[in-house]
């Protein structure tokens, strides 16, 4: 190192220690404490005012929490009580990282569905998974990955919530009549129905059948004009523990005896008491069915692709529900990530499915009028409550009565509008929401999102392969050109389509073409791809005696093809108007032709 070089060094070794220096004081500052624990921004100024609306709301989730935790429990062919465990934690550590107030985090019907492929009628496959994807979910949060969320597109969302419902509605019918099914696919679970449909229990298809209705009888009752409304909301948003506690109370009434056989309709079970133990997920475990020992090697190879799909999936459907249900407010994707990742993996110490933020039991908190994230307290508390003092009486919930309120949750789970809004906006963006829907009804959903996601990018590619832009010949003077107005900017995948095309019709006017020239109001900036093809389209429209003008481009998309080629600055030309632009190569002409 020469003396120079050295005292440079010795200069600038300070400024890169204070640049370090301030980065680290600003990751230990309040600031950002501040940002990664919202709780501390939101909670001394918390009002009292604020308790009662937060303890109703919080009281309200967790009556719908409750059953949907038993019933999301079964789809995921776990013992019902592993879906109150999951219900349990994720309302508690949401309060302290979560920015949306409205969101409740627990089991969902789509993540239930996701999981069940990898439990093998073990439950240790389950907690290992919600330990797994909280690992994964916190590392992206804090990596500050959120911004990957924004290359999933509204119609594959849409049209994956929408498989998911037709996937777990359908697995569901079988239970709504009281027929046994070991599949809860949608083609499965429909072969399954009509070929067995003559093992129909009457009990349990009008049970489950009365129930539905009343289920959706009830979700309008917060509509009505008449009376005190407040008390018909209350009653709309209560109607899943309401035909719960009915359910219970009816086949109670009608037991012949204490035994599963002697009661009336199909029942969930027993549900283990006590609260859920604490304890490291499980990193080995043995085949219930052989005895047999698994190690922490072979429990991963059986997860397989869940490692990575589970965890994205539950970012996608935790995040769609925040943009939801964050009106006014500007939505932290990473912070979002970071709440969910811990709450899956604190979760997975209380033996817990993955978890993740659902959609049914947010709307309901929002429609109670919760005030701050606390009410996700109560809602953990009455989970809590549940699982200490009233388990046994579960046992008596008729699997109708589960399946009847699962159906009813999938009929609007369905974005409906957001399809409609789709179809009016620009028909031709149903193509990925259809794809992504069919390949998630007749595949899988983690693979149907994947075939969503890459076709939607391959059909943005195609779309940006093929630049939109007019082509129309015109003539000033005597002298014939053609004008192609490019609409935005050109990319690299669409710069040898333009090129051919221009081309192509200036062969097939055999010569008459003198001038082609290509307006770019619009057009920002280009990459070295195009400006290739430029400078390679001037040349080729030179033999057919053609000129090539680039006119009102801008400074920077001009700047590109100057610096690759610097005679092919005399194609640029900035005029007002076209007949001012042929006004000034008629000059130029004139002048050359004198000179």
């Amino acid at each position: 190192m020469c003396d120079n070089e050295e005292e440079l060094y010795r200069e600038r070794l300070p400024n890169v220690c204070d640049a370090m220096g301030s980065k680290a004081r600003n990751c230990c500052s309040l600031k950002s404490v501040y940002r990664f624990l919202p709780v501390t921004g939101w909670l001394p100024k918390y009002q009292l005012k604020y308790l009662l609306m937060d303890f109703v709301a919080g009281l309200t989730v967790g009556l719908t929490a409750i059953p949907q935790a038993i019933a999301y429990g079964a789809v995921a062919n776990l013992p019902p009580v592993y879906g109150l465990y999951s219900a349990f934690i994720g309302g508690f550590v949401y309060i302290l990282f979560g920015t949306c107030k409205d969101i409740t985090v627990g089991p969902t019907a789509i993540m239930a569905l996701m999981v069940r492929p990898y439990v093998t009628g073990n439950p240790d496959y389950a907690v290992l998974l919600c330990f797994f994807s909280g690992c994964v979910i916190l590392l992206l949060g804090l990596l500050n990955l959120g911004v990957l969320m924004r290359f999933i597109s509204v119609p594959v969302t849409t049209g994956f919530t929408m498989a998911g419902a037709i996937t777990i509605g359908s697995g569901q019918i079988n239970n709504l009549f009281g027929i046994k099914s070991n599949s809860n696919e949608f083609l499965a679970s429909w072969i399954n129905f009509f070929s067995h449909i003559k093992q129909t229990r009457l009990n349990d298809a009008i049970l489950g059948c009365s129930t539905l209705i009343l289920l959706l009888i009830m979700r309008k009752l917060k509509d009505l004009h008449w009376g005190n409304r407040s008390v018909w909301k209350y009653i709309s948003l209560s109607r899943n523990a309401l035909v719960v506690f009915l359910g219970i109370l009816l086949c109670y009434l009608l037991s012949k005896g204490p035994s599963t056989g002697d009661l009336p309709f199909q029942v969930s079970g027993n549900i283990s008491a006590g609260l859920p133990p604490f304890r490291l997920p499980p990193f080995h475990t043995e085949d219930l069915s052989t005895g047999q020992w698994i190690s922490f090697g072979e429990m991963i190879s059986q997860l397989g692709s869940g490692l990575i799909s589970i965890p994205l999936l539950s970012i996608l459907e935790s995040v769609a529900v925040a943009k939801v249900f964050s009106k006014g407010k500007v939505l932290n994707a990473s912070q979002e990530m970071i709440a969910l990742g811990t709450s899956n993996l604190l979760s997975s110490f209380f033996s817990s499915m993955p978890i993740t933020g659902s959609f049914t039991r947010t709307a309901i908190n929002n429609a109670s009028g919760v005030k701050t994230p606390l009410g996700g307290a109560v809602t953990g508390a009455l989970v809590l409550l549940t699982l200490a003092f009233l388990t046994s009486t579960f046992a008596y919930l008729p699997k109708a009565t589960l399946a009847a309120i699962i159906i009813a949750a999938m009929l609007f789970m369905v974005e409906y509008e957001t399809i409609a809004e789709i179809w009016r906006a620009k028909k031709r963006d149903m193509l990925p929401f259809l794809v992504t829907v069919l390949s998630c009804v007749f595949w899988t959903l983690e693979y149907g999102m994947v075939v969503g996601i890459i076709f939607n990018a391959f059909f943005i590619l195609y779309k940006s392969m093929k630049p939109q832009f007019q082509l129309e010949t015109q003539k000033y003077n005597d002298l014939e050109l053609s004008v192609a107005e490019l609409k935005g900017n050109v990319d690299y995948s669409a710069a040898e389509y333009l090129k051919i095309v221009i081309v192509s019709h200036v062969t097939s006017q055999a010569g008459a073409t003198k001038l082609m020239v290509i307006q770019g109001n619009e057009i920002s900036s280009i990459d070295a791809t195009v400006a290739l093809n430029l400078v390679s389209l001037r040349e080729d429209l030179s033999l057919l005696k053609c000129e090539l003008i680039c006119w009102n481009w801008s400074i920077a998309a001009a700047g590109v093809v100057c610096r690759l080629d610097k005679t092919a600055r005399s194609m640029f030309k900035f005029t007002k108007s076209l007949p001012e632009l042929i006004e000034t190569m008629a000059k130029k002409q004139d002048t050359e032709e004198e000179v």
